[in-house]
């Protein structure tokens, strides 16, 4: 209901109101009368007053000096100016002060009634769209977990973020984090009794495990949520609080807050926690997908229960001891991650080129005589992008992958034996395609599958949502909105993303000048293709190759 104040020197005029109105049919539950414009401020910083009815002439305050106090102290009360008819001076004043109507000495009480309906439907309109909002945010923080675990997902599985773009996520899901940032990677494992529960109950453990993380680990920025690999996943990043641990302390074991936090787990969860460490990264681009695939590998090649190893201490362990085991790794991963990556293979439907490309990983693989931890990478590269798909798609994974099934907790198994390990990964990519060309038919599914085709075959050409439009026969804004439609991301975006990749790949693996790669894919002004670049991936392509 509606609070009422009127306010005038000459208190008959007020208490003629008062008695006369009738404020119940309008929607008006109390009404309160002040001689003066510092009387009505008195009694508003004491009630609830949603509209104000002033005099303009009063001594000390007037009626205007009056409303421009409301405004400033109380800007969501409606005004009402009194006037007499030499006032009309005074109306544009009024205007500019936002009140809400003026009504003519001596008050005619229909005129009065309408202009307080008025201003009462106003002020509820702006109540229900001030709710509508409230409603909308409470709508959109309960969706904050899944939003959250999504961006998780999509950064752990190894899409590359330019500092700009995932600074924007961070903020607008309440991130402590920032792009950019040093930061660490913890991935931790519950073991023993916790590790046999149900689905459920092993979510709510995580979170339990998450939440006890935060109180060890306060005092530094930390994000925590479940990983796409069954595992916690806790970003970390430097504190400004003292008795915070630096993060490089930690990368290296020297953080005693680890074996702090296995102990809380043992003593309020009953349970053992496994915890692999990485090295120290910036968050954005290529930086947190890599730490996770060596990290995870760690976790997974980790014996026992209860126990913390370290990614990063590991890779120094094997610094300037190079071997033909480490050539032949080297090879491997060139195979692995040279374009077109696997996840363009998958996502354009090619799936005999997407066979041929892990065949000759395993082959080489084979070759060198890889075993244990290395053959972790393979397992992880293979994973990350089925499970990025899924992901971004929504299609039940677990239903495909032959009869290994896709169970994070069999990896453990499957990757000491590298023929069992080509058997699965190669069942999973018929379950897939099988699966996928099921629903793809003759529709809007098969022109982006094209698509892909195209844009993977010609980076290096004149490449533009106008030529590939030509090529499927379609309008190009069609074209577009088809393809923003099937994949929620805008056609044009997805050329440059590909053009981007592709020169990533070409500075870390080539010794291509900068103009000899802007040629190759198709920029003709090297500073253009140097700002995509950066927006890409939040560094120049000089910066990204140092």
């Amino acid at each position: 209901m509606i609070e009422v104040l009127l306010v005038d020197d000459e208190t008959y005029v007020t208490e003629s109101l008062e008695l006369t109105i009738p404020w119940e049919e309008i929607g008006v539950s109390a009404v309160r009368r002040a001689a003066s414009g510092a009387e009505a401020l008195g009694i508003m910083e004491e009630e609830a007053v949603d509209l104000v009815v002033t005099d303009i002439r009063m001594p000390g305050m007037d009626g205007l000096q009056l409303v421009e106090e409301i405004g400033r102290r109380w800007p969501g009360v409606r005004c009402i100016l009194l006037t007499g008819h030499s006032d009309f001076a005074y109306a544009k004043k009024a205007l500019q002060l936002r009140a809400s109507d003026y009504v003519l000495k001596p008050v005619d009480d229909d005129e009065f009634i309408a202009a307080v309906s008025e201003a009462i439907g106003s002020l509820r309109e702006e109540w229900d769209e001030f709710d509508k909002v409230h409603r909308l945010l409470y709508s959109r923080k309960s969706d904050y977990k899944v939003l959250r675990e999504n961006l998780l997902h999509e950064l752990m599985l190894g899409r590359e973020f330019g500092g700009p773009a995932l600074d924007e996520q961070l903020r607008a899901y309440e991130l402590p984090l920032r792009a950019g940032e040093p930061t660490l990677l913890l991935l931790a494992r519950l073991e023993g009794r916790l590790a046999s529960m149900d689905a459920q109950s092993l979510e709510l453990m995580d979170f339990a495990a998450g939440n006890i993380a935060g109180e060890v680990l306060r005092g530094q920025p930390l994000w925590h949520g479940s990983g796409p690999h069954g595992c916690l996943v806790l970003l970390l990043q430097a504190g400004t609080d003292g008795e915070a641990g630096s993060l490089e302390e930690t990368a290296r074991g020297k953080d005693r807050r680890l074996d702090t936090l296995r102990e809380h787990i043992r003593l309020y969860l009953k349970g053992e926690l496994s915890i692999a460490v990485s090295g120290v990264f910036e968050l954005g681009g290529a930086g947190p997908g890599a730490a996770y695939r060596k990290t995870l590998g760690s976790l997974y090649a980790a014996v026992g229960e209860g126990r913390t190893v370290f990614a990063s201490a590991s890779e120094r362990a094997g610094a300037g001891t190079a071997s033909s085991a480490e050539e032949g790794r080297g090879c491997v991963a060139e195979l692995m991650y040279a374009p077109p990556t696997l996840l363009h293979l998958l996502e354009s439907h090619q799936w005999e080129e997407a066979k041929a490309k892990m065949e000759g990983v395993f082959g080489a693989a084979e070759k060198s005589g890889l075993a244990g931890p290395p053959m972790y990478e393979i397992y992880l590269w293979t994973t990350n992008a089925f499970m990025f798909l899924s992901h971004r798609e929504g299609q039940p994974i677990g239903e495909i992958g032959g009869e290994e099934g896709f169970d994070p907790v069999l990896a453990r198994g499957i990757v000491q034996h590298p023929g069992r390990l080509r058997g699965w990964a190669l069942g999973l990519l018929d379950g897939y395609a099988e699966q996928t060309s099921q629903g793809v038919g003759e529709g809007r599914s098969k022109v982006v599958s094209r698509i892909r085709q195209l844009v993977g075959a010609g980076l290096s050409g004149d490449l533009s949502v106008k030529t590939l439009a030509d090529q499927v026969y379609l309008h190009p804004v069609y074209l577009s909105k088809i393809y923003k439609a099937e994949t929620g991301e805008a056609l044009g975006d997805y050329i440059i993303r590909m053009r981007m990749e592709r020169a990533a790949h070409l500075l870390k693996h080539s010794s291509k000048k900068i103009y000899e790669i802007t040629s190759e894919l198709g920029y003709q002004n090297p500073q253009y293709f140097s700002k995509m670049f950066k927006k890409q991936y939040g560094m120049t392509p000089n910066e990204f190759r140092e």
